[in-house]
């Protein structure tokens, strides 16, 4: 699965807050991503991170 930087992300289980939707805020060996309901942060290794990711929504602004 491809994905950048910025892009929105649905993952498989839902956050605390009961949101699904993340924005990728840092990609390395690492992945930090952002609840976009809540605003807390959480790091994942890329391999947990693609274990769980279900969609990836790309943002407009990136595409234009």
């Amino acid at each position: 699965m491809e994905y950048k930087l910025n892009d929105r992300v649905i993952m498989k289980k839902v956050h605390p807050c009961g949101n699904y939707e993340f924005e990728i805020i840092r990609l390395g060996a690492d992945i930090k991503i952002r609840c976009t309901k809540c605003n807390r942060v959480i790091m994942l290794s890329r391999v947990e991170f693609n274990k769980r990711i279900k969609k990836v929504i790309f943002c407009e602004k990136e595409e234009n």
